[in-house]
């Protein structure tokens, strides 16, 4: 499988940031790629009222997404943010192209670092997998890398793959732990794990603000642990292959799926 990772820096204009997943989309298709992936976010960046540029996965925003993933004949994996029934709003993945229609609604809330992404954002319930040219990729969001379990969920389902978009907060020690944390859930589920963060705002010239708005640093790490290819802090797209059959060998050198007991 041949991924890409569209590290773009969303601005608060949904409209505006519908051009740059045109833009990473058509270079993801010119480098062949199977699947491309944007940031958490992508729809409006963090630090702006979401409810008002909620919209439902039938609406004009995703439904560009579609049209955008249509033209390329590739899926598609953005950050949007969709109404829940409380009046807040789900932080969601939509995935579609490719013969493949998805959404997955983030599970673990972002509330640490005293920020509360609970205050306005609603938890979704349920794990969710893709399946993409035959091959089964799961789907987590940012604070979902702390929680191994979710992973090794998504690894018990099938999935050798797992993508993440993110928007990482920035601050003192957060990049240790963002490459800390990427590392450690592929070597929790044996499989790739796949993470796009939102591009750090200083690099495109606006200021980062009090909201987690990304610090860059994707990276695309093996079924063992290893950093296969990063990115810096500013946008960029990162193009990476991945040996599948490495997901076999990893899984019966160290079975860590077969000997859990939780």
């Amino acid at each position: 499988m041949r991924i890409a990772l569209a590290q773009i820096a969303a601005t608060a204009d949904p409209a505006e940031n519908l051009g740059l997943v045109a833009d990473g989309v058509q270079r993801a298709a010119a480098a062949a790629a199977d699947i491309v992936v944007f940031p958490e976010a992508t729809m409006c960046a963090f630090g702006h009222p979401l409810g008002p540029i909620a919209e439902p996965l039938s609406g004009p925003w995703a439904q560009r997404v579609r049209e955008i993933a249509a033209d390329a004949d590739i899926p598609v994996v953005a950050g949007m943010f969709t109404p829940a029934t409380d009046g807040r709003v789900h932080n969601t993945l939509l995935v579609t192209g490719g013969g493949v229609e998805a959404s997955y609604d983030k599970i673990h809330l972002f509330d640490a670092f005293g920020f509360a992404e609970s205050r306005t954002v609603a938890a979704g319930t349920k794990p969710v997998t893709i399946v993409v040219r035959g091959v089964t990729v799961g789907l987590a969001t940012c604070y979902d890398l702390r929680f191994p379990g979710l992973f090794q969920t998504l690894a018990g389902s099938g999935a050798t793959v797992v993508v993440v978009p993110a928007s990482w907060g920035a601050g003192p020690g957060k990049r240790e732990q963002w490459d800390l944390l990427v590392r450690a859930r592929a070597l929790d589920s044996t499989a790739f794990v796949a993470a796009c963060d939102q591009a750090d705002p200083t690099t495109a010239g606006r200021e980062a603000g009090k909201a987690p708005t990304g610090i860059g640093a994707s990276a695309v790490v093996g079924p063992l642990g290893s950093i296969q290819a990063q990115l810096g802090a500013e946008p960029d797209l990162l193009v990476a292959d991945l040996d599948l059959d490495a997901v076999e060998k990893a899984r019966a050198t160290v079975p860590v799926l077969a000997n859990r007991r939780f």
